[in-house]
């Protein structure tokens, strides 16, 4: 007969307030089983802990039952309580009476009730809880970073300086991200460029970092500690080793009809082209779909002048596979499409950019070298209208809900930029409320309205007509209710960030989740920001949310300590809560392999006597090292072969048999 204890927690208010606990733990202790039964005010304090581990050792009790939070928050506080005590930890269980039940119940009698419901399932399944201990994995000492940007070179240079091997995956044919393309940063005003080469050079001259530029994630199999990656080098039609970086070869090339994505389709670029002066590598790409030789076959004037002899037509993509122990994403964010914003004019009138392609006009190493000057006619503008919010914390199915963090410092910063170097400019900006959150940020804000002397006009933009060589801008000042009509030669809009367009495919193959935006979702976001659901996998940087250059570099560097750790280690303990197959009841159809995501199950041969006859049977094998215990091949098993450790149907059906009494 079980020993079991039953320990109810009243989590501050946050069950006391609505669950009777001292009822709970009085039914709790009628229950079949239960020899203790009692409740304390927080059960993970250190005093509720060792309540636990006491009443183990003098009540001799042998499975345990906590009612208290979810088992997401402190399972693993209570079992390493109980292993303590000599208890195996999985002869712990959780009742989730916070969570599921006084956070969504007002009346505090249904709660009670749905409390001791709740105890009842927990103690019938805890009741036929076995010992399980978990077995032992070893670990590649590597690392994988996929996003080049400045938290993917922040990450891999954490790592690497730990003694790490780590590889950088970066889709563009050079590392730098969003970071490359900006003139300034908020709030020192410090050079962009100037901040973020030297680490892009320490990262490419790293010993133990591989920078794999032009390459893509292809397929990613294997768990925790023993991931492998298949990386997808797409042929530069360069030979990296041979290339001085001359640029001759982009000097001669005939071809320039297009859009140079660096610079945000300002300018046109060359068939074969290195991305921006600093690129990292240093070395040019071509550009097949633009590429006359490639189109045609005629041309080949860069193989011409080359004296390197670094161009190949011929060169192929090719794949690369590689284990790594941990694989940190930072594929960074996009910005919005434009085109269901035409109240705004934008790709109507060229005097109409987004921040992103003002900031690539002010750079000094921009299409315009630096000189504000309007697009439609290279003169200096007199008036500049800035749009704030265009796309973000926008209800309509056009934009995006969420504030995009980032917007009202950049925009107060091209603002300043403009008044101090053409202080003849007039400058406006229309914003619904200014949001500065950072260290410094309101004060960055207010030297714009107080000292430069910028125009900030609470209030929306209804419309923006081309009319003649102008820009006419209809708004609404939201303060005194007075309609503004202004005569701008550039519009400046705030477009909203997203999540990158391949956000969702990319957590397919890594198996982590997207949330309703497409950015990928963290493990939990208070107690652990940047883990990911699935182990050894972490997120640094603007694919969680929206953030700054500050908040992604401390992310980046949270992110590589995770990896750290998980590397340090000389072997990992596996989550014994897997898949089990009971070969007697197995008929082969191998209907599991195809539904597991992590590829844990296999077919084998076995073979038994029947009748004094030995006969082999195709049945399933699970891996317990590949298994992450999800639970999907027992949901697919129609002779009911497959069970889960700790979850087994017979458990799951007491707990069902439970609520129904």
């Amino acid at each position: 007969m079980a020993r079991i204890g039953v320990f109810v927690c009243w989590c501050g208010s946050n069950i006391a307030a609505t669950v009777d606990v001292k009822e709970v733990a009085k039914e709790a202790a009628k229950m079949s089983g239960v020899v203790l039964s009692t409740d304390y005010q927080y059960m993970c304090s250190e005093i509720g802990q060792n309540l636990l581990r006491n009443a183990i050792k003098k009540e001799k009790l042998d499975r345990v039952v906590v009612a208290a939070c979810s088992p997401r928050m402190h399972e693993v506080t209570f079992r390493k309580a109980a292993e303590l005590a000599g208890l195996n930890p999985y002869l712990v269980e959780i009742a989730n009476i916070r969570e599921h039940c006084s956070w969504v119940h007002k009346n505090k009698d249904e709660a009670t009730e749905k409390a001791i419901a709740l105890v009842r399932a927990a103690v019938a399944k805890v009741t036929l809880n076995q010992e399980l201990i978990p077995g032992e994995i070893g670990i590649e000492k590597r690392a994988l970073v996929i996003g080049g940007g400045i938290a993917g070179i922040q990450t891999a240079l954490d790592i690497a300086d730990a003694g790490y091997m780590v590889d950088v995956i970066e889709k563009t044919p050079s590392i730098g991200g969003k970071m490359a393309q900006i003139d300034k940063t908020f709030p020192t005003l410090d050079c962009s460029a100037c901040i973020l080469t030297p680490k892009m050079v320490d990262a490419s001259m790293h010993p133990n970092i591989n920078l794999h530029t032009y390459s893509e994630v292809e397929k990613v199999s294997g768990y925790v500690g023993n991931f492998e990656v298949t990386i997808n080098k797409k042929a530069r039609s360069v030979i990296i080793e041979k290339c001085s970086g001359c640029g001759v070869c982009i000097e001669k090339c005939p071809s320039r009809k297009t859009k140079s994505e660096f610079e945000e389709g300002l300018v046109n670029r060359k068939a074969i082209y290195t991305p921006f002066p600093q690129a990292v590598p240093n070395v040019p790409v071509i550009d097949r779909e633009a590429c006359i030789k490639f189109k045609t076959g005629k041309c080949g004037i860069c193989k011409k002048v080359c004296t390197a002899e670094a161009i190949d037509f011929e060169q192929e993509d090719t794949k690369i596979i590689q284990k790594y122990g941990a694989i940190v994403v930072s594929t960074g964010y996009d910005l919005i499409d434009l085109a269901k914003f035409g109240e705004y004019a934008y790709g109507e009138d060229p005097d109409v950019i987004t921040s992103l392609e003002f900031e690539r006009i002010t750079n000094a190493a921009g299409p315009t070298a630096g000189k504000l000057l309007r697009p439609s006619n290279n003169e200096k503008p007199e008036k500049v209208v800035f749009i704030q919010c265009v796309g973000s914390r926008d209800k309509t199915c056009r934009g995006k809900t969420y504030c995009s963090k980032i917007c009202c410092m950049y925009t107060a910063k091209h603002a300043m930029l403009i008044k101090e170097k053409y202080p003849d400019i007039e400058v406006h900006v229309f914003y619904i409320d200014v949001r500065t959150p950072g260290k410094n940020f309101d004060e960055f804000q207010r030297r714009a309205v107080e000292e430069y002397g910028v125009n900030y006009i609470k209030g929306m933009v209804g419309k923006v007509f081309p009319d003649g060589d102008k820009l006419r801008v209809y708004g609404v000042d939201a303060l005194s209710g007075d309609t503004i009509e202004i005569d701008a030669d550039l519009v400046v809009l705030a477009a909203a960030t997203k999540a990158k367009e391949d956000a969702e495919e990319l957590g397919r193959k890594l198996s982590i989740s997207t949330d309703t935006n497409n950015f990928f979702t963290e493990a939990h976001p208070k107690l652990r920001p940047v883990e990911t659901h699935s182990a050894g996998i972490y997120l640094a940087g603007a694919c969680q949310g929206p953030k700054d250059i500050p908040e992604t570099v401390a992310q980046a560097s949270a992110a590589a300590s995770k990896a750290i750790i998980l590397l340090s280690k000389s072997k990992l303990i596996n989550n014994p809560c897997v898949a089990k197959v009971d070969e007697t009841i197995c008929c082969g159809c191998l209907e599991c392999t195809n539904i597991c995501p992590y590829e844990a199950i296999a077919s084998t041969i076995i073979e038994y006597r029947d009748h004094g006859k030995m006969i082999k049977k195709l049945v399933s094998e699970v891996n317990e090292a590949l298994c992450q215990g999800c639970g999907g091949c027992t949901v697919t098993c129609r002779p009911g072969a497959i069970d889960l450790k700790g979850f087994s149907n017979k458990q799951i059906l007491a707990e069902v048999d439970a609520l129904c009494f």
